[in-house]
């Protein structure tokens, strides 16, 4: 009877000291916590070895830490970038009205000849163009980023509609004196895709080969172990990008400022985007002569 008295003693001590040391712990995360919800420290939480389930709890808290530490980072990351976004937007539009409203100003002038007012309302005209399109690509570029853009996938005929798209630009190849070298798989290749996307991932990269091609410009697709890959490449000459070209997908990056007056720079970032909602992929290659276009889709099976 005495023995078991003891044990019982002995038991119920080994468990009150064992609660007294858990709520000591849980109070030490308590504190902890505390601490890091008031910004008065950024460590995770520090537990002693006491008990399993604990240490569990104590795990998963540093885990919600972390994910927290991360979404924190991303925010700033991407309110910076938002910062930087607004400023260079606010900078793309305003150099085109500023030069508008130069002209304009100019055509008031009373000394100007009438040829002299009409060429600088052309300017301007020509101005309000550019301006025009690049609020069209900034809305674009918004809309296709946001989540309510929505792809309506199909079987598409990619050779068979790149063809259609070279016909399409006959014209402005005649314009400029180019005859497209054409490396299009003779059997017909499918994508599974939206084909308004698709389209315009053609249009903005024959655009782009046709405004910057110093003479040569060829498009091709194949097919090759399960992928489908379009390019377009042009001879140009490009300093700047050259270690890096996959900089022209920047939407923020002006590759050329002599060009600016003529190209928003947001064609390649529109590809870009557009290629990403596809679940495609598109990269720049340069080799000193040449800039090369390459998209990648996954080949329907």
């Amino acid at each position: 009877m005495i023995f078991m008295l003891i044990v019982l003693l002995i038991t119920a001590a080994v468990l009150g000291i064992r609660l007294f040391v858990l709520k000591k712990e849980i109070k030490n995360i308590s504190t902890q916590l505390k601490s890091y919800n008031n910004f008065s420290t950024g460590k995770k939480i520090d537990i002693s070895l006491v008990d399993k389930e604990l240490e569990k709890l104590g795990a998963e808290i540093n885990t919600l830490i972390g994910h927290y530490i991360s979404a924190n980072r991303e925010k700033i990351r991407s309110d910076n970038e938002l910062k930087e976004g607004i400023a260079s937007i606010s900078h793309d539009l305003r150099t085109p009205l500023t030069s508008i409203k130069g002209y304009l100003q100019m055509v008031k002038g009373k000394d100007l000849t009438k040829a002299q007012q009409e060429e600088y309302l052309n300017i301007a005209l020509e101005r309000s163009v550019h301006l025009e399109q690049l609020v069209n690509d900034f809305f674009e570029l918004s809309k296709i980023e946001s989540h309510d853009y929505i792809l309506n996938n199909e079987r598409i005929n990619i050779t068979g509609l790149a063809n259609e798209m070279i016909l399409s630009f006959y014209n402005s190849f005649k314009e400029k004196n180019i005859k497209p070298a054409v490396n299009i798989s003779s059997t017909p290749v499918f994508i599974v895709n939206d084909r308004a996307a698709v389209i315009r991932v053609l249009e903005n990269l024959l655009s782009n080969a046709l405004k910057y091609s110093e003479g040569d410009i060829e498009i091709g697709v194949l097919k090759n172990e399960g992928k489908v890959t379009l390019w377009v490449e042009n001879s140009t000459e490009i300093i700047d990008e050259a270690d890096n070209p996959e900089l022209f997908f920047d939407r923020f990056y002006i590759a050329d400022k002599s060009r600016t007056e003529r190209s928003t720079g947001l064609g390649l970032a529109v590809t870009k985007s557009l290629m990403d909602k596809m679940d495609g992929q598109i990269h720049a290659d340069y080799d000193g002569t040449s800039l090369k276009f390459t998209c990648v889709w996954q080949a329907p099976d």
